[in-house]
């Protein structure tokens, strides 16, 4: 099969950036042919197919200039669209795989494919399909005001970095490729949701049913089992991903207050110096630790020496590649009870849930981890261990290809 993956960045940027790397690697490995469409940037894993990226775009534009050609392209844009066009020229995929391509790449590719009759998938990696700001979240509370195509709440609220013109600008393009041109609607066969929470909403906001469908996320590697030194360690909690106001990473910091624990944050994002003057004001630097972006094996070593990972979200968590990564694992992971994460936290089972942005109900939560057993805490592994056996790359592959397929064939 000849499939063309298409996201806009193309190096391990983010949780979205390394699926699509991984998935590659997958689909390669199982021998299909696979192309990629995505932003020229020097960080770029080295691509074949390159030559036709769309050029890179900055979304922080310098001059009255830039800002133009990026309003352009959040639009229409007419170079992405042409080079989109050459690569299928030349390649002739079976279908077509998008990721997130709002903003830099932009949905005119979509023609494109139409035009062709070659079948597209999308997944939703986040609400953009039916929310300005993608998160469904402003102002540090879950919103739904755009529900039924009400996209004038955006500029309303301000949703887009607390900015008027860029909130303008968010509204004017939710309008144009939903309403006036509605390309996701036309232009796309099925979307994938990678959790039961994220089906829900996007089918509550009015998307057809029919056209939804559930596949959960993998974790790349394999189910760890447990024999890592590190793992006997234990004297840390650790978060582990985007430093972002929606990540509730305060909430965890907060906790501490409550208890004598240490916690490790690893990952960057623009919350870090928020995060950092709330460890101050609240006297915790000895027991806080923000280390940066850790990837690849200094990641699994300070998983596996963690007593427990946190995962604070406080928007709609579609479904976190950093839980099915600590669960495979085999760590106890401490939950928001929101979004998908209760679609595979069993509270005292495989970890625990707790009420989003509530730092006591946190700590209750804590506690019972470390008022756990030997025995116990064996079975806690275990059970992470056992609750995402059935999310590891190869069965999520086979999945995959079924929906391919099935798309082919309408």
């Amino acid at each position: 099969m000849k499939i063309l993956l298409v996201n806009k960045f193309y190096y391990p940027r983010d949780g979205v950036s390394n699926y699509v790397l991984e998935l590659e690697k997958k689909l390669k490995e199982a021998g299909h042919e696979v192309h990629i469409f995505a932003m020229a940037d020097p960080q770029n894993t080295p691509c074949p197919d390159q030559k036709y990226f769309v050029s890179n775009l900055s979304l922080h534009p310098k001059n009255l200039k830039d800002a133009a050609r990026a309003a352009g392209r959040i639009f229409y844009s007419r170079e992405a669209k042409r080079k989109f066009a050459a690569l299928i020229k030349d390649h002739r995929p079976d279908i077509i795989h998008i990721h997130n391509i709002y903003h830099q790449i932009s949905p005119s590719i979509l023609t494109v494919a139409k035009a062709l009759r070659i079948p597209v998938v999308m997944h939703l990696h986040d609400y953009k399909l039916i929310c300005p700001n993608y998160k469904l979240f402003v102002k540090e509370k879950i919103c739904r005001r755009c529900r039924g195509g009400k996209y004038y709440n955006c500029l309303l609220n301000n949703c887009l970095h607390d900015s008027r013109l860029e909130s303008l600008g968010g509204t004017l393009e939710m309008y144009f490729q939903h309403a006036i041109w509605p390309i996701y609607k036309t232009g796309v066969n099925l979307f994938i949701a990678p959790s039961r929470a994220m089906e829900k909403t996007v089918i509550d906001f009015g998307w057809p049913k029919e056209k939804i469908k559930f596949l959960c996320n993998f974790f790349p590697g394999r189910i760890s089992g447990g024999n890592s030194p590190a793992a006997a360690e234990g004297n840390y909690l650790l978060y582990f991903g985007r430093l972002a106001v929606e990540k509730g990473i305060a909430t965890a910091i907060e906790a501490l207050t409550l208890n004598r624990e240490y916690l490790k944050i690893a990952g960057t994002g623009p919350e870090e110096k928020n995060l950092r003057a709330l460890t101050e004001k609240l006297k915790l630097e000895k027991r806080v630790e923000f280390l940066g972006f850790k990837t690849g094996q200094e990641l699994e070593d300070l998983i596996a020496g963690a007593k427990a990972i946190i995962i604070p979200s406080i928007w709609l968590e579609n479904m976190s590649l950093s839980l099915l990564e600590a669960l495979a694992q085999g760590q106890a992971v401490i939950a928001a009870n929101i979004g998908g994460l209760p679609e595979i936290i069993k509270d005292g089972q495989n970890g625990w849930l707790f009420l989003p942005g509530d730092s006591r109900d946190l700590n209750e939560k804590i506690k019972r981890l470390t008022e756990l057993s030997r025995d116990e805490k064996i079975s806690i592994k275990t059970a992470a261990r056992e609750s995402v056996k059935d999310f590891n790359s190869d069965e999520h592959l086979r999945e995959i290809l079924k929906i391919y397929q099935a798309v082919i064939n309408e």
